[in-house]
């Protein structure tokens, strides 16, 4: 037997009319589960011949997923698709009841509300709020939640991508990359009364009302290959506190090595004072980050941390005791420092930020 001939045999998907119809309607529907609509063009494909792996390298999945759906299909349909068989009773609520929920979730919203709740989109559709909220999870539709976004404007944004996701995967010889910015106006606030401790059965309790103790600026540089921080805190964020944290880099970073520094276009690192700075520094190297685009610097990453686990909850009655916490959080970091894997290069990010562009020009047809 020839090699081409060995391998697991292919399951035919013949579809019906109807079949196809729905299954077009589903993967057509720009604002439909992304999942469902994967599958369907799955079956599509796989009814009109193709093979599993010639499916997969089309759509971007593994040929044993392909595989899976092909097989869900020939032996559920279209119910296959929609959700996975479970153990228990039959099914009470039909396909047709389970796509008007996920149209109406995803297309419309409620007479007097912005977004559905499981009870408007119960009393909507004749379903108990319990069925819609397993219909929501099972095609993961959180309607309550929202987040916000800001498209770069940058007409360089492409080849600053590039460039930063190249320090990342592919860093230069003899050399150190930082990622470096600036945590502003971080107040020192304390509680207008004394913070109850946690107890059994009770969480910590605190007055939703503060003092406010002042403000401090925290400068930080994050080792991209390391995780190790150099941070300073100065009262005031202007080019000559940015002008000394340069300095204080520039001491702590052995003589031999370059160091690249990705910033983003805050005003302060680009005044002449540090344009000069730079030229009796020259192995000092900028990177900018485009424009609105803060989530391609680690740093930022460090200081939700920081935020997370020093600052949110810490009770500080004036800038000192903010200052010496914000150092002491630092040096323990330090002790055992946790470098960010950048796994993504730049194709995959444009190609992501490409998919996003995409479904806002949908979303305005």
């Amino acid at each position: 037997m020839c090699m081409a001939q060995m391998g697991r045999p292919t399951v035919e998907v013949v579809l019906t009319d109807e079949e196809r119809q729905v299954l077009l309607r589903w993967a057509r529907r720009p604002t439909s589960s992304q999942a469902l609509a994967l599958r369907c063009r799955m079956v599509l494909a796989c009814a009109d011949g193709a093979s599993n792996t010639r499916v997969g390298a089309e759509l971007g999945v593994h040929p044993t997923t392909v595989a899976k759906w092909r097989k869900r299909f020939v032996i559920d349909r279209l119910e296959g698709l929609v959700d996975e068989p479970r153990p228990g009773a039959p099914r009470t609520v039909g396909d047709d009841r389970v796509e008007d929920v996920i149209v109406r979730t995803l297309e419309s919203t409620p007479q007097g509300a912005t977004h559905w709740s499981t009870r408007s989109m119960a009393q909507a559709t004749g379903l108990s709020q319990s069925t819609v909220s397993r219909i929501w999870r099972t095609f993961g539709l959180k309607p309550h939640m929202v987040e916000t976004f800001k498209l770069s404007n940058d007409p360089q944004f492409i080849d600053k991508v590039r460039d930063i996701v190249g320090l990342y995967l592919a860093p230069p010889e003899h050399a150190l990359v930082l990622c470096v910015d600036e945590k502003s106006q971080i107040q020192a606030l304390d509680r207008s009364a004394p913070v109850l401790p946690m107890m059994p059965g009770m969480p910590e309790r605190r007055t939703h009302d503060y003092l406010r103790g002042g403000t401090t600026t925290l400068f930080a540089a994050l080792n991209v290959a390391t995780g190790e921080v150099i941070g300073q805190l100065h009262r005031r964020h202007r080019a000559a506190e940015f002008k000394k944290f340069l300095t204080r880099i520039d001491k702590e970073v052995p003589a031999g090595l370059d160091v690249h520094l990705i910033c983003d276009n805050y005003a302060t690192h680009k005044t002449p004072a540090i344009q000069r700075w730079l030229v009796a520094h020259p192995r000092f190297h900028m990177h900018f980050t485009p424009t609105y685009s803060s989530w391609l610097n680690q740093v930022e990453r460090w200081f939700a941390l920081l935020t997370d686990q020093q600052i949110r909850r810490g009770a500080h009655k004036n800038v000192q005791n903010l200052e010496h916490d914000i150092r002491s959080w630092i040096k323990l970091w330090n002790e055992q420092p946790r470098p960010f894997t950048w796994t993504k290069t730049a194709d995959e990010v444009l190609e992501r930020l490409a998919t996003y562009l995409q479904r806002i020009e949908d979303s305005t047809h």
